[in-house]
């Protein structure tokens, strides 16, 4: 558990100061006095801004509604856990027993917040050049094909579309609540479909627990 040469190697950096990378991937069920929280505070804005960074220069005709909506695709959990996948970064996770045996490793949350914690330490420890050179090649292993069509999965539109056709009404969607500290909040939404609740999924934004559950909705209603 403490060998994190094999983490070292996929994503190729070796890490300096030790502790730094003990915090990165030490949960906060872990009861230790420090946790990987603020590490992910960082990691969440440098990913924002390699990834902005990244898709300017990619497309350099693209508007900015486009680019919006192509790091929205890539910038959230499901995004970063894939990466966080890439690397077994599960595997190397501090966690409490009553975690583990609540199969944390495998928690899309719990991963996508390591790995913007991990992100966060090499940034704090070597810069933007050196921590943008990995972020871009993860991305790029993980994504071989970075465009809005391949990317941009609207499960909204595609729900709206089949509810029309099926049952000649759209969808509502209400907020069942929020939870969290305020950088990093947690939103629950529902999806009624002629007064029956037919979904529901958090997300980090309203729009991302929108789309995760119209996927969900468009999965039940194709049986």
């Amino acid at each position: 558990m403490n060998d994190y040469s094999q983490l070292e190697k996929r994503l190729n950096y070796t890490f300096k100061d030790k502790q730094l990378i003990i915090e990165a991937l030490t949960h906060k069920s872990y009861k230790k006095p420090y946790n990987n929280e603020r590490l992910e505070f960082l990691g969440d804005a440098v990913l924002d801004l390699i990834v902005g960074e990244y898709l300017f220069v990619k497309f350099p005709t693209s508007n900015e509604g486009i680019l919006s909506k192509i790091r929205a695709s890539l910038v959230n959990e499901s995004g970063f856990t894939l990466l966080a996948k890439s690397i077994d970064l599960g595997s190397h996770i501090y966690l409490s027993p009553a975690e583990e045996n609540n199969n944390g490793r495998h928690k899309p949350s719990l991963l996508s917040n390591a790995f913007e914690a991990v992100i966060g330490a090499i940034y704090l420890e070597s810069g933007l050049e050196v921590t943008k050179e990995i972020s871009v090649k993860l991305l790029e292993e993980s994504h071989p094909k970075i465009d809005l069509k391949s990317l941009s999965k609207d499960y909204k539109t595609a729900l709206q579309e089949l509810t029309q056709a099926t049952h000649g009404v759209t969808p509502s969607y209400e907020m069942l609540g929020a939870s969290g500290p305020d950088h990093k909040k947690e939103f629950e939404i529902a999806i009624v479909l002629e007064d029956q609740m037919i979904a529901k999924a958090k997300g980090k934004s309203k729009k991302e627990a929108q789309q995760k559950a119209a996927k969900i909705a468009l999965a039940k209603l194709k049986g």
